[in-house]
């Protein structure tokens, strides 16, 4: 059966649980970023205009199965309520009597938030039981958090199994949309700009994402790992050896597809990266012994915006280089306006989740790109073409 939509179902007066993504940072008792909460307004203001009772599930941080009163989600139920602009009461427990009657107590058009669900093990292990009493307060459930799809957990899973009607939520069904036109149907040409730390991580998406792409680039430390298996001298750089010959074996693809990699032809090094001591640039394979590369140099960045420049479809994810110290920022900040001005020209710029999220954010470009994925391993997942468990169980 066709996946249902949110706004095909019946919500007046009916009870709609909503696992949402409210996994924020604190800053004590207050919520220092909103920005995870923002992005479930839409489909939480879509069920109270149409009556339904709702009652929202989230976890916070990582209790590991014991209640921890720091990770409650206390301040959470506080600047929510601001956000909606009336009080949204916070259940003791997200299971059992407690929770049950809180939940038959929401009236239409209301809000209940339950506490944080790792507060129980079961959650995380997809406990069928845990997942029944999660069923039983709803008549509808409704997935909005991405973040948390590609985990069979109960509450993105295992619930879905006990409710017979079950939608994702605005903000699931956008990343759907974004991130599945990018593996079927993207406009070309389609530029894949890959950064971060490790090669690893990123294995399964450049081998997904080769046969689709018409060139991808590769920055951030992942970088040296790819100049190693061409021989170039790296320094003191992170390299991971035992990924060199991936690494050399994904050049040797793209190249049997007819594709290109693009590495960078020049990084900036310096001897001291704790202390972020000024950088200087240097070509490919030029690093001396004691240096390590942290960013993309000048005429790499010149080159990636170019390419850019061109393209009709757009994947980022990962930084250029140590973004969050200043001295390194440069590369990370050139691409952010390479993709925001490419965005401008027409194209669909998709960021990917974690921290090319939040280069963009810090850089106050997030609002100038096609979509922000509010999903780091998520999205990874899914650009690496796997089925989410999150996605899987709304059918479709």
């Amino acid at each position: 059966m066709p996946r249902k939509a949110l706004t095909d179902l019946s919500l007046q007066d009916r009870r709609v649980l909503v696992r949402v993504d409210f996994n924020v940072p604190l800053d004590g008792t207050v919520v220092k970023d909103d920005t995870r909460i923002q992005a479930a307004l839409p489909t939480i203001r879509h069920l109270l205009d149409h009556g339904a009772r709702v009652v929202l599930a989230s976890h916070l941080g990582r209790p590991k199965g014991v209640r921890k009163e720091e990770l409650s989600l206390a301040p959470v139920a506080v600047r929510l309520g601001e956000l909606l602009g009336f009080e949204v009461p916070l259940a003791p427990d997200c299971v059992g009597p407690e929770a049950e009657a809180a939940a038959a107590r929401v009236a239409p058009g209301h809000v209940l938030l339950l506490e944080n669900l790792r507060f129980h093990a079961a959650e995380t292990k997809n406990d069928p039981g845990f997942a029944r009493q999660l069923a039983a307060l709803a008549d509808v459930y409704v997935n909005d958090a991405f973040g948390t799809a590609h985990r069979a957990h109960a509450s993105t899973a295992g619930v879905a199994e006990f409710v017979a009607e079950k939608a994702p939520g605005f903000l699931l069904e956008k990343e759907i949309r974004f991130l599945g036109e990018l593996l079927t149907e993207p406009e070309r040409p389609f530029l894949a700009l890959l950064g971060g730390a490790k090669v690893s991580g990123k294995i399964e998406v450049i081998e997904n994402l080769l046969p689709r792409v018409d060139a991808l680039l590769v920055g951030g430390a992942m970088m040296f790992t790819f100049w190693r298996a061409r021989d170039l001298a790296t320094g003191r750089s992170l390299v991971e050896e035992d990924r060199v010959e991936v690494a050399r074996g994904l050049l040797e693809r793209a190249a049997e597809l007819g594709k290109e990699i693009i590495l960078p032809v020049d990084c900036v090094v310096t001897d001291d990266l704790e202390a972020g001591a000024p950088g200087r640039v240097t070509a490919a394979g030029d690093l001396g012994d004691g240096e390590i590369g942290v960013d993309i140099g000048p005429a790499t960045r010149e080159r990636f915006a170019e390419k850019i420049a061109s393209a009709r479809t757009i994947f980022w994810n990962g930084p250029m280089g140590v973004f969050e110290k200043a001295p390194y920022a440069a590369g990370t900040l050139a691409m952010a306006k390479a993709v925001a001005g490419a965005t401008a020209g027409g194209a669909v710029s998709v960021v990917g989740g974690g921290d090319s999220v939040a280069a963009v954010r810090q850089m106050g470009l997030a609002d100038r790109v096609s979509h922000v994925s509010t999903g780091g391993g998520a999205s990874l997942e899914f650009m690496e073409g796997k089925t989410l468990p999150g996605i899987a169980a709304l059918g479709g």
